[in-house]
């Protein structure tokens, strides 16, 4: 094999998370071609001094995202089914250029990106022991085809997890696990849906949702987004018959408004008078500042009408690629046949070590130490935008999230300034862009969660000001 693998000691990923990040870049840049053999695990653990459980984890998570192919006697194989790549000579009369996602790889955060908790307070070494353990003990059972609908350990979890923290009534049986919340769109779409179904989707919405359900040839119906969250009244008028609304009811975004109790019920008045389905995207709930957690929409629903969508991206870390749904008692059959078919569910063992990490109690003390943090970082930042920019910009702080959604003047072109922003480094979004039908007015979005420092949210802030001051080239 024609790739260097010997890991860096030193560095603070895990080992077997560095082995799997190289194998997969040289899958990526065609050093390892489709239906090369790669050498067996005692084979490498061998050459590269490591133990056998190391490279083992490596592999699995290569097997359970599809770049490697078990074949038993035959040895493992990079997957016949990727896409040829042209092979990597070793010899170029140029500088190798890396693919952009290698380069993101190795590289920390953007400054105010979206959607991220905070890398640096995660409890890495916690983790890593509670996956040695599970490699420790690997059994021949764990070695077999995993449950389609998601470990049964992680799913009784999230059963206890949910009761107690968003009031949800459920049995694991009704839990199936997927790899990301998209994942979760697709099997309700598989499962529920029909190419043409109406779907109302909040305006503005999260941008990537709705780019799912587009490509699931579902009919979005942009719902305007006020206060007190979606208007129910204005989705009744323009779909009434919709088959399906999608909804961030906690904490909408990306405005952070929560919606309101009289609306709750309206909403799920109308699912169960239309026999429509309402998903419920409860992506940052966990993170509120004023007040404890609001109970999920999901809780109040006794028609079986919602289905509840959660992540641990943002809870946890992004690259777990775990989420989980939760579906009313009715459809567990039908959603059953579709994970079957689908296989929506993530690598196993990343299931059982998330398992370990709520049952020990660290999950609840990780989120309560997240939470003061956030609530310090968010501050960090909204003082230092109000130093650098006073009345140019205004922030609405809501009661929880993991971003800010600083308002500027009507007369200033957000997309503009935040391409601006985006070309000196700072992964800032515009408001409008979220935005299909309905004015959500000027505004900028900030991710604050990695932002370690009032020193640092200065030094941002001075950043970004430059950069929107700027001539556009």
């Amino acid at each position: 094999m024609r790739v260097q693998l010997a890991p860096m000691r030193d560095q603070a990923a895990p080992i077997y998370l560095q082995l799997y990040q190289r194998l997969r870049e040289a899958i990526a840049d065609g050093r390892l071609q489709p239906g090369e053999r790669v050498p067996s695990v005692r084979a490498l653990a061998s050459e590269l001094n490591l133990a056998r459980g190391t490279v083992e984890a490596a592999y699995q998570l290569l097997v359970g995202e599809g770049y490697l192919l078990p074949r038993g006697p035959a040895g493992t194989v990079v997957s016949p089914q990727l896409p040829q790549s042209p092979p990597s000579t070793g010899v170029s009369t140029k500088p190798r250029t890396r693919s952009a996602p290698s380069e993101r790889s190795l590289r920390e955060a953007l400054p105010f990106q979206l959607g991220l908790p905070a890398l640096d307070a995660f409890p890495r070494k916690l983790w890593s022991r509670l996956g040695a353990r599970h490699l420790r003990q690997l059994a021949s059972a764990d070695l077999d085809y995993p449950d389609a609908q998601g470990l049964y350990a992680l799913r009784s979890s999230l059963v206890r997890y949910l009761g107690v923290s968003r009031g949800i009534a459920c049995e694991p049986q009704q839990v199936f696990i997927t790899s990301s919340y998209r994942s979760s769109l697709l099997l309700i779409r598989q499962a529920l849906l029909q190419a043409g179904d109406a779907c109302w989707f909040e305006d503005p919405g999260y941008f990537k949702a709705r780019e799912a359900l587009e490509g699931a040839d579902l009919q979005l119906i942009p719902v305007p987004v006020d206060d007190q969250g979606l208007r129910v009244d204005d989705g009744r008028k323009l779909a009434a018959n919709a088959r399906c609304a999608l909804v961030t009811p906690s904490h909408q975004s990306p405005l952070g408004v929560s919606l309101s109790l009289p609306r709750r019920l309206a909403l799920l008045d109308w699912a169960q008078a239309s026999q429509a389905w309402i998903v419920e995207d409860d992506y940052d709930s966990e993170y509120r500042y004023v007040g404890p957690p609001l109970p999920a929409l999901k809780s109040l629903d006794h028609h079986g009408r919602v289905l509840y969508c959660g992540t641990f991206s943002k809870v946890l870390f992004p690259g777990l690629r775990l989420a989980y749904l939760v579906v009313p008692p009715a459809q567990v059959e039908r959603f059953t046949a579709c994970a079957r078919i689908f296989d929506h569910a993530g690598p196993a063992l990343s299931q059982a070590i998330t398992a370990d990490f709520l049952d020990q109690g660290h999950f609840a003390r990780h989120l309560k130490r997240m939470r003061t943090l956030y609530a310090e970082r968010r501050d960090f930042l909204a003082k230092a935008l109000e130093q650098v920019f006073g009345a140019r910009l205004r922030v609405e702080l809501q009661a929880g999230g993991i971003h800010l959604l600083a308002r500027l003047n009507e007369s200033e072109d957000d997309s503009a300034l935040a391409a601006r922003a985006q070309g000196a480094g700072l992964a800032v979004m515009a408001l409008s862009q979220w935005a299909r039908k309905y004015p959500c007015g000027s505004g900028l979005l900030l991710g604050f969660t990695n932002i370690a420092s009032a020193e640092q949210a200065l030094h941002l802030a001075r950043r970004l000001a430059k950069a929107l001051d700027q001539e556009a080239r």
